[in-house]
């Protein structure tokens, strides 16, 4: 049995206060559970369902050491933690997942390293540190290859594609002198991910394989089921169930990855949280991402991670969110508004699910 670090009543620390910890405050309120929300952001739209917030800085070490005192575990919505921020909380609280599983995923050759040491595929990839090191992983590579920072990043940012005739000092100018990691262009038939969750006990449960369309670098839509074989789904999921397990890794989190035409699975990236690509669960399955990840950080039994229905899970980026009442119309649609305040370009303001019958 898991020890229990969370009972009904008891207080959930969150880092961050987006959307993905308002989700996570919604999810532990089904069993509960209060939270308390930790972020500089006095905008952040968890702070609207939380019982208590913090708005501090991360580096304000007297309102962390309030804030660890005021709970009885922490856990996070985004994975780049400070680590003096972390090691302040870890002294006072559990903080979950654990700390090690940050210091592999925040950096993108740490990351590769550890996924190819487990016998798992990636797209081959050499450090960057300097014009002599970019030129020599572009012989190597080839082009088009992609040239990334090694550190933070998402929705596309930090990162440019190097093609023929590209000029090598203005991209790795783009990189704003940061640590670079240079990866082998990936011609892949379709990015898709896998939502897995483990507990204290060693249990792991993964979700199905979701097939995910991006426009702009931004994900647009997850699809459940993909439309690939049972042979790519299950490489998937043990893909992502050997991973969670060989980082002793405790709540959900997310592994990114391309199947090309010959259908190699190939990972692409971690996110060690819930993820966007994982939304979908809210409504078409019996537990969420984020019960489900509420459950494994406060020590209960996990949920099931069966899915009962098909579903789309759409994005509502900037100003398509004001589409709002017309899909709040729509049957077999499950609107989630996100709460922010400003509609901007490339934003998340919130999702639609539209669910159908399960049809395999």
């Amino acid at each position: 049995m898991n020890a229990v670090r969370v009972g009904p009543g008891g207080m959930l620390g969150i880092l961050g206060g987006g959307q993905l910890g308002r989700m996570l405050t919604l999810a532990a309120s089904q069993l509960g559970i209060r939270c308390h929300i930790y972020c500089p952001d006095d905008t952040s739209p968890a702070f609207q369902v939380a019982e208590r917030f913090t708005c501090a800085a991360y580096e304000d070490e007297a309102a962390l050491a309030a804030f660890a005192e005021s709970v009885d575990a922490i856990t996070y919505e985004f994975e780049n933690i400070p680590a003096a921020t972390a090691a302040i909380l870890s002294a006072a609280r559990p903080v979950l997942p654990a700390v090690r599983a940050l210091e592999t995923t925040a950096d993108r050759l740490t990351e590769k390293s550890f996924v190819r040491s487990l016998g798992i595929g990636t797209a081959e990839f050499r450090a960057v540190d300097s014009h002599a090191d970019l030129a020599s992983a572009v012989a190597a590579l080839g082009r088009p290859s992609v040239l990334k920072t090694r550190r933070f990043g998402y929705d596309g940012k930090g990162q440019t594609i190097i093609r023929p005739g590209n000029d090598l000092s203005e991209a790795l100018a783009r990189m704003g002198g940061q640590p670079a990691i240079l990866e082998a262009f990936v011609p892949f038939e379709t990015e898709v991910s896998v939502i897995a969750v483990r507990a204290d006990d060693g249990a792991v449960r993964t979700y199905d394989l979701t097939e995910n369309l991006h426009h702009d670098h931004i994900l647009d839509q997850s699809i459940v089921p993909s439309h690939f074989s049972a042979l790519v789904e299950v490489e998937a999921r043990d893909i992502a169930a050997r991973i969670i397990a060989a980082l002793d890794y405790v709540g959900v989190l997310a592994v990114e990855m391309f199947v090309t035409s010959d259908r190699q699975v190939l990972v692409n990236e971690i996110a060690p949280r819930v993820h966007n690509s994982g939304h979908w669960t809210q409504d078409a399955c019996l537990v969420s991402q984020f019960e489900n990840h509420v459950r494994a950080v406060c020590g209960w039994p996990l949920g099931s991670t069966e899915r009962h229905s098909d579903a789309v899970m759409t994005n509502l980026i900037g100003d398509s969110v004001h589409s709002w009442q017309g899909l709040a119309a729509e049957p077999n649609a499950s609107v989630h508004l996100y709460g922010k305040r400003e509609a901007r370009p490339g934003r998340k303001m919130g999702h639609v699910t539209r669910i159908s019958p399960r049809s395999r």
